[in-house]
This record gives C-alpha cells, structure tokens and sequence, in this order.
C-alpha cells in the first residue's frame, strides 16, 4: 500500500494530535492557532487525512487494566497453511484488539481483553482450542514499564534515540484501578471511545449524547486522565499509510535481578511504544518485550541494535511482523455485555 503524500504542515499535525488533542470546544481552532493556520484548514486536512486512511480514529484512550478489564498477549503455533483461517476466527472476538502474523515458531501473536467478571486465561485458551492451535502461551503483563505510541511523522526526533518524556506507566495503572467505576462513567467510557465527530464543537455533540452540558464533558476527561483510567484524548494512526511500515517485537531473557532498571532503560528509546515484563516457557524464555515501529526493516533494527548495546542484554529475538490481520480498539462495555445495574440514563435537562 502505497503511504500517503504530507506537507509539512499535515506532518506536524499528525505529530500534535498523537500527543494531546485539545480538550477545547473548538479544538480545530485551538490546533490552528498552535501551528499558526485557520480552523477550517485544520479540518480540511484531517478530513483528507481520515479519506487516505491515515488518521484511524481520534477518540479518548483508556486503560485496559484500569477500567478492570482483564488483558494479556497471547501467541499461537498454527501450521502455515490453516494460518488464515485461524486469524479471522480469532479476530472476529471483540475483545482481539491487535492480531498479527510474525516470523516466527509461535506465528499468531494477538492481545485479547475481557471485562472484568471474565477470565481471560481461560478466554485464550478456548481461543486456541476453537481455532485449532498447536500450542497456545498466554503472556500477561507482569510489570508495565511504558505504552504509547506516538509515531515521529514529522521527524522530529532520532528512532533510536532516548527520550525523557512522561510516559504512561505502572503507577498510572495502579491509581485507576483503585477508583470504582459508576454508572455514568461507564456511559461515558462506552461515548468517548467512539470517533470524534468532525464538527467545529465536536464535543457537543459527545455531550448531546449523554444528555449534559460540554463543560461536564470536559470535567469527567480531565478527571479519569487525573485517575489514571484515561490515558489521553488523541488520535491513533495506520502506521503503514503514515510511513510506518515495519514494526518488530523485541524479546529479551533478562537476568531477574535487573529487570527493573533493564525495562526503564529500554522504555525510553524513541521508537519503543511498549514496554513489558512478561512470564516465561521452557520454550520462550524471554521475559521483557519491546515493540519498536520504523519506516523501514533497517530504521527498526537500529533501534533494537541501540537497545543491546545500551542494556548489555545479548540473548533476545527480533519477531518481525509479516501481516496485520487486526487492529482496532477494544470497545469497552458493549450493551450486550453490562449487567443491569451499570446501566446509566442520563436525567432530563430543562
């Protein structure tokens, strides 16, 4: 697929949006006024922007985990041949959110959610059973060291250089958790993780929907980002359409006792999105993850060549992907799904 023709200007946007999209009752008018551009250019671009598939989705971004989903990643042998078949079995579970063949024994790897009164080990392996797999390793994450991708459109950056910036980590996790969901939030959570509208005032109409005022919006955003349980209002891009057209995941056998500081450092490279402790198998001892996006095979494994030289870590592996059969957000708390009493009805205004 060929990737999309950007300006500069479409480059820096797509930079902005991926970090914080403005909270503002005109948010287009807020983006121009930061890159010095009128509002209905800045609607103009990212109306393109979503017709040649490079801006996925602009909504909130929750934590899995925090809203007390249960999540984890999941790899699967399958032999080549019925490979196909088992991906779309698979993904056509809502709660399969990325689903990727790699380069590799194990040549499904998939992340799978449920809420939280679902167990998702279980979940995983029936998966597995239903779509014929040879074996099945369910990887969940044991410490969380960074997630968020924000891919350098605009190259502002080096891919394997280390950045300071905050990165949404294990203790953001661990705030949300400890902060009960309530009805409202949860008709909130199942509105704003749809797609903006691409209005001038889009969040009226989120608030339309709910049947309260905007200010109110904003207020619940700016509290469940101060929890922890929302982690940003941003845009997701198509990686490939954006230039991005590789991504590998490194793994990492990592003595136990320098996992901590071998996970920090790995986290802060530039092009690592993810970072995670994950268990180990007598046939896949590899305990820290890293997902590392370029836009070619060589940009990605710079990158995961800067990473063992900074960590000293020598023994890993680089899983190439070689086909995206899934990527989507999960969709929290789908109607068919909520027990009655976490249902929510918005009172009557005047």
């Amino acid at each position: 697929m060929a990737k999309a023709m950007l300006d500069e200007l479409d480059r820096l946007l797509l930079n902005r949006i991926q970090e914080d999209f403005p909270l503002e009752e005109r948010p287009y008018a807020a983006l121009g006024a930061a890159l010095g551009t009128a509002e209905d250019d800045v609607r103009a671009r990212l109306a393109r922007l979503r017709q040649v598939r490079v801006v996925r989705q602009i909504s909130a971004i929750f934590d899995t985990r925090a809203l007390g989903y249960h999540s984890t990643l999941v790899a699967m042998e399958f032999p080549p041949e019925g490979l196909e078949e088992a991906a779309a079995l698979i993904s056509a579970h809502p709660g399969v959110s990325h689903n990727y063949a790699r380069q590799h024994r194990y040549n499904l790897w998939f992340t799978l959610a449920v809420p939280p009164w679902q167990d998702v080990e279980q979940a995983a392996l029936r998966l597995g059973e239903r779509a014929g797999a040879r074996a099945t390793r369910v990887l969940p994450t044991l410490k969380l060291f960074k997630i968020g991708v924000r891919l350098d459109v605009a190259g502002e950056r080096q891919p394997e250089s280390r950045e300071q910036a905050r990165v949404y980590a294990a203790a953001d996790v661990a705030r949300g958790s400890a902060v009960p969901l309530s009805a409202r939030d949860i008709a909130f959570i199942r509105e704003l993780q749809k797609d903006l509208p691409h209005t001038p005032r889009p969040f009226d109409d989120y608030a339309a929907a709910l049947g309260v005022r905007t200010d109110e919006v904003f207020r619940w955003c700016a509290g469940m980002i101060g929890c922890g349980k929302m982690r940003r209002f941003s845009a997701v891009l198509r990686h490939q359409n954006a230039g991005f057209v590789s991504n590998a995941m490194g793994v990492w056998k990592v003595p136990t006792a320098r996992v901590d500081q071998v996970g920090s450092e790995m986290a802060s490279f530039a092009a690592v999105s993810h970072c995670y402790q994950r268990p180990v198998y007598p046939d896949f001892p590899y305990n820290v993850y890293t997902m590392v996006h370029g836009r070619t095979r060589e940009e990605c494994l710079r990158t995961l060549e800067a990473i063992a030289a900074q960590t000293g870590v020598a023994e890993c592996q680089y899983l190439w992907s070689s086909r995206e059969f899934k990527k989507e957000r999960v969709l929290y708390f789908l109607e068919e799904e909520l027990p009655p009493e976490l249902a929510w009805v918005p009172a009557r205004r005047a």
